[in-house]
């Protein structure tokens, strides 16, 4: 028995990093995935992989910001599978800059994914989910909601909201039976973090050691670190678990 047997789960940025080691763990606990992510290439492979392993998965292209690809991606999984268990809102973007550092556009871009991509996919999914009375919404935050960082200040913006947003839903589909919380990772080593890594520094390496070296645990997380804390919150071991964050940032917000 796997801990998600007879679950359908949706993932949102499923292609790589968090959202496919997420993906993977997810099917190999039992459930049904619905993989979407804006890169078909890196989607397609996540289900491959999911179905080399015995797993079952299907890809469903979408970007978050499009109310008609959200859904489409609640309708054609509901369709397949004829429920949603489970939605993981994972998909997301980096914003790298201060204030006077970062343009219009980059903050708009940044908002519309990480934070309105959260409210459409929601907003197609949950109804299916108030219709059967039971739920679980995983909504990725950062533990750059509870710490500052220096020239962050489009994301940090966008996780402070989604972290404000995940208290709210939870208030709001209690009554439903829907539980929703927040994963709040600190620096994980993925595609995302070598894309800032290669914005922000002239010689990525150096500037690797040197977020490394300002890790609690000496290194930096891994995306199967933080897939099995969304694999915990989406179980019902975490049954009792709504409206609240859980931090895998190896100590970052609670030690200095």
């Amino acid at each position: 028995m796997g801990r998600l047997d007879g679950k359908v789960a949706i993932i949102t940025g499923g292609g790589s990093g968090i959202g496919r080691a997420t993906a993977l763990l997810s099917a190999r606990e039992g459930a049904r995935v619905a993989l979407a992510d804006v890169d078909r290439g890196a989607g397609e492979q996540t289900v491959s992989a999911i179905a080399a392993a015995g797993g079952e998965a299907f890809f469903s292209p979408c970007d978050v910001t499009n109310s008609a690809d959200t859904r489409q991606l609640a309708r054609a999984t509901v369709d397949r599978y004829h429920a949603v268990d489970i939605l993981f809102n994972n998909a997301g973007i980096a914003g790298v800059g201060s204030v006077e550092e970062t343009d219009e556009a980059l903050w708009d871009r940044v908002m519309a994914v990480n934070v309105k991509g959260i409210f459409l996919t929601t907003k197609a999914v949950a109804p299916y989910m108030i219709e059967r009375r039971r739920g679980v919404i995983i909504n990725m935050a950062s533990s750059i909601a509870f710490v500052g960082l220096a020239r962050r200040v489009s994301y940090a913006a966008s996780k402070g909201a989604v972290m404000a947003m995940t208290l709210s839903m939870a208030a709001d589909y209690a009554r439903h039976n829907i539980r929703v919380n927040a994963i709040c990772p600190g620096t994980i080593h993925t595609p995302f973090v070598d894309r800032y890594l290669r914005e922000s520094y002239a010689d990525p390496e150096a500037g690797l050691a040197e977020i490394t070296r300002r890790q609690l645990l000496g290194r930096l997380g891994t995306a199967e670190d933080v897939a099995h804390a969304v694999l915990y919150v989406a179980s019902d071991e975490a049954a009792f678990m709504t409206g609240a964050p859980l931090i895998i940032d190896g100590g970052l917000t609670g030690t200095k």
